[in-house]
Formats: C-alpha cells, structure tokens, sequence
C-alpha cells in the first residue's frame, strides 16, 4: 500500500506523506484495539491437480459452445440481441474470431434466433442467447426449429419476473416456459446447469444433444450462476466425449435418394443435408410435411403421425443420458430434489445434516426432459420427499405431472436471492422431526 501512494502521488510530496500516515495510523489503531480477535484458517481446497482458471457461468457456457464447435467440427454461429444477465456470452464469443466463431448483435430477440435457425439450415452449430422476457419472445422461431427439426441451442440465464421484474436478479421461474411455453405440440429437450463450472459441461452436452438428435435444445442457466465464478479446471479437448452428426453429404450411398424425413431407426432423428449438395434439394420450412418425403402436407392422419414422430424422438433422448444419481443414500427418512443454481446451497445442507447423523439424500436434476430413465425409482424409497426452488413450485408441478402417484412437499423463495444453506438446514430438521 505504500508503495502504491508513493507511486500515485509521487510529484506532490505532501499527499505521499499525508496519505502515509493515515495509513499507519489506522493500522497501528487496528492492532491497539485488538477488534480482530477472531481468526480463520482457509486449508487448501481438496480438488484434482491441473490447470485451473476462474470462470463465470456465462463464460464457461461460451467455452462449452467453442468447445462443442471444434469438437464437432462445425462453425459456431451465436445469433443475439443483448439481455441481463445473458449479454456476456455474446460478449465472450465475439474474443473467439480465431476459431472461426461468427457473433451477430441483432436487432431485436426474434431476428436473433431467425439468424440462428438460418446458420442451422446451412450447417452451423447455431446458438442463440436470451432471458425469460426474450426467451417469451423466441417461442415462435423455436416452435420452426421443432416442426423443421434443426439443431439449435438456446441459453436462457433465467432472472426474476414477469415482466421486466428484477433484470439483475436470479430466479428459477423459467422452467414451465421452456417445458411449454410454445404453440402446438412442441416438445425438446431441457437441460439445467447447476454451478459456474459445469456450464461449460452442459453447454456441450446441449450441443451434443441438438447435433445427435436433430431438435432445439433449452439450456437453462441463472442470474447466480451467470454472475457467480468458481475455479475450473480447464479440460483437455480432446478428451470430451464425440459428437456425432446426422448429415449426409453423398446421395450415392442413400437408398431411394435423399428423402429430408427419413429416420434413423435408433433415435428418430431425420438426415441433415446442407443447402447446395448436390441431388439433395429438398423443401424445409413451418409448415407440416409429408412423413419421409418432406413436401408439404395438410392430411390429418399424416400430422398425427408427424407429430408422434416428433414426440418420440425427445422422449429417445432418456436412453442416451445417464441416470440419475443422489448424494447419499438411495433410500431414508428425508429426499431433497432440487435443480440449476440451487445445487451449491442444497448440497452444504444436506451434507451438514448427514454429518450430524441424519437420513437425508440430495437429488439435482440436470435433465428437466426428459428426465433419466432411473429418477421416478427414487421416490418410494424415503418417508418425506421436498421439491426445494426459487419459484412457486414449477418442478413440483412437473413432478406431479410425471409421476402422479408421488406426493412431494415444496420448499420455495422468491425474493431474488439464492438459498442460504442456514435456512434449507432449518427447514429440513422440521421436517425429519415430523413437522409440515
């Protein structure tokens, strides 16, 4: 500290030695009154040995989406109109211009999913970057990348609402919108991050998942998150699972030619041809198409049909995601369920409770939908289960909807704030000692 006021105020000797003593002064004063009685020891953090950086959620979600890019050997292509608290994504990938990362700031939130639908078709992983109130206004473009079934991610960095709300707030009051909030039967996958670090994981995995299965994919993350940093050890790339691809690129090898609705049989996901190969000219758009052919349809029986399809082939998504795993036992007396940002709290909670000797597992749910094949296994094995969100309840209610026969209680705060690990603690010894 001193040098620093002898460097900043070096031409005016009368400041440094001002300054100075004020310094000293408080210091000496500090160490006289003996205010700071208590001590504290930080041991060294008990992690894996390697390369670490400090990561924000929004930039580790960037660098799962680089990461994704060059994985898969496709150009990362972010169409985006700046929102609290998603704007550093679009921030961070416009660094990334060596990779080949195209960064466009649209005009509004409609143009820049459209833009990124639009990069989809012509063979980019496409992103688009948004909140509640964009991701509201994105419905209809989602619901073109359902009925055309192109790749595509969207990361929404979920803040209190409605409305305008609390911009610089997190919340978890997205869920039922990304599960629902589109026109028509209009199902994808949902996918919920839980800390700053493992952004960067499920932002790979949803353009895993997009890329495999050919469908939109929702990534929720939050506010906490977005803002909140941790150590990240930095993975080797090369080391990340593959990412596989529906494209066909040589008509020669297909059956019949190139048809834009046929099927793999493994996962229901249709062949991706990229505008201008040669004999694979096809029709792509909003309006129903006719099974494995692709022209345009308005028989009935055809968008039945069409529409099952659609359904199936998300529901297909659970044989390849893996199962869902507690922290703890597998059956006791108390199991808390939560999802996204909540993790960090939740997790202290319940592993001071087993500490002191009680029957209580944590389940964090990353795969909102669908959900791992093993999650409604769980239920029936503890005397008390309890849904813990920032929101009124929406994981609870899509619980109740999955699996009717469960009877969860519900723990919520909508206050803009995270829970404290003191206030979950409280919460759940009332309810391992009977209480409501």
């Amino acid at each position: 500290t001193e040098k620093f006021i002898r460097s900043k105020f070096k031409s005016k000797p009368k400041l440094v030695e001002s300054n100075l003593r004020v310094v000293r002064a408080g210091y000496d004063y500090a160490q006289t009154v003996e205010e700071f009685a208590s001590q504290y020891k930080v041991a060294p953090a008990e992690i894996k040995p390697g390369l670490y950086r400090q990561v924000s959620g929004n930039q580790s979600a960037a660098l799962g989406m680089l990461a994704a890019s060059v994985r898969s050997d496709r150009q990362l292509v972010l169409g985006s109109y700046p929102i609290t608290p998603a704007t550093e994504i679009l921030q961070e990938l416009a660094r990334y211009k060596e990779f080949g990362v195209k960064t466009i700031q649209a005009e509004d939130e409609i143009a820049g999913i459209c833009i990124a639908i639009g990069a989809s078709y012509a063979g980019s992983l496409a992103l688009t970057t948004t909140s509640g109130p964009g991701l509201a206004l994105k419905s209809e473009a989602i619901g073109l990348a359902v009925m055309a079934e192109l790749p595509l991610v969207i990361i929404d960095v979920q803040r209190g609402g409605p409305s305008t709300g609390l911009p610089t707030k997190t919340e978890q009051s997205d869920l039922l919108q990304a599960l629902y909030g589109r026109h028509g039967e209009c199902p994808l996958p949902v996918i919920a991050a839980s800390t700053p670090g493992n952004c960067f994981d499920y932002a790979y995995e949803s353009a895993r998942i997009a890329l495999e299965h050919m469908t939109p994919v929702i990534l929720l993350t939050d506010g906490y998150l977005a803002n909140g940093s941790e150590p990240w050890r930095v993975p080797d790339v090369a080391s990340l699972s593959d990412i596989g691809s529906c494209q066909v690129k040589d008509v020669k090898a297909l059956e019949g030619g190139y048809k834009p609705y046929r099927r793999s049989k493994k996962t229901l996901a249709r062949e991706w041809a990229v505008p201008g190969t040669p004999g694979m000219e096809h029709r792509l758009g909003g309006l129903e198409k006719q099974d494995v052919i692709g022209t345009v349809s308005y028989d009935p029986k055809n968008h039945e049909v069409m529409t099952r399809l659609r359904d199936e082939k998300i529901a297909r998504i659970a044989d390849r995601i893996p199962d869902q795993k507690l922290l703890g036992k597998d059956r006791g007396d108390l199991l808390v369920v939560g999802w996204g940002g909540t993790e960090g709290a939740l997790t202290s909670a319940v592993m001071e409770l087993q500490e002191e000797g009680h029957s209580i597992s944590l389940m964090q749910i990353h795969y909102l939908n669908p959900f791992p094949k093993n999650l409604g296994t769980f239920f029936a094995n503890f005397r008390e289960t309890v849904v813990c969100e920032l929101n009124l309840g929406q994981l609870h209610k899509h619980l109740l909807s999955t699996f009717p026969g469960i009877h969860p209680k519900k723990f919520n705060k909508i206050q803009g704030l995270p829970f404290w690990s003191g206030e979950l603690k409280e919460h759940f010894k009332g309810l391992l000692s009977g209480g409501k």
